[in-house]
């Protein structure tokens, strides 16, 4: 069964994009020369699982920032969603967390990069995380998409490892336990 692992930016207060997906408050940020390590980390994953929220936010960016293939969970996209320029880089699937790893295990993929904050949830309450790397910016915008919910039980973490940045930001890396 592979394994799930996230690399993800939220404000202070627990956001990782406004309602409407857009990530300004994150853009504004001051970051140049700051290497907070994702390359390397796509390096050691096989694909990327996101939503169509966090899907059609990468989109707005212009450019396709990854050279992985991607899986996009959804029930509303279809195949002529996906722009000219990426096509067979990106799939949809409607498969359950359960369902998508063990499917993607059985394509031969270890390493699973879950982005975005509903997936990322549901892949953790379905045990499917195993590390995560989490950069707080030092912003607090009120309202948005959580990156953490509801949960059924607690989700032990190990505090593997702290950076701080020029910038503010604060990354830290967990590993579940």
């Amino acid at each position: 069964m592979p394994t799930g692992h996230t690399m993800m930016a939220m404000s202070l207060d627990g956001f990782v994009a406004r309602k409407d997906h857009t990530l300004d408050w994150l853009m504004k940020l001051d970051t140049e020369g700051e290497e907070h390590g994702f390359a390397e980390f796509q390096e050691g994953i096989d694909v990327i699982v996101m939503g169509t929220g966090s899907f059609r936010t990468v989109l707005s960016f212009g450019e396709w920032p990854y050279q992985k293939p991607v899986v996009v969970l959804s029930r509303t996209m279809r195949e002529e969603d996906i722009p000219d320029h990426i096509k067979g880089k990106v799939e949809f699937s409607q498969l359950s967390p359960d369902e998508l790893m063990s499917h993607l295990g059985e394509r031969g993929i270890s390493r699973v990069y879950v982005d975005g904050g509903a997936i990322i949830h549901s892949f953790l309450r379905a045990g499917h995380i195993a590390d995560m790397r989490v950069a707080v910016a030092p912003v607090l915008i009120g309202d948005g998409i959580r990156m953490f919910g509801d949960l059924t039980k607690d989700i032990d973490l190990f505090l593997e490892e702290v950076s701080q940045f020029q910038s503010g930001l604060v990354q830290m890396r967990y590993r579940v336990i």
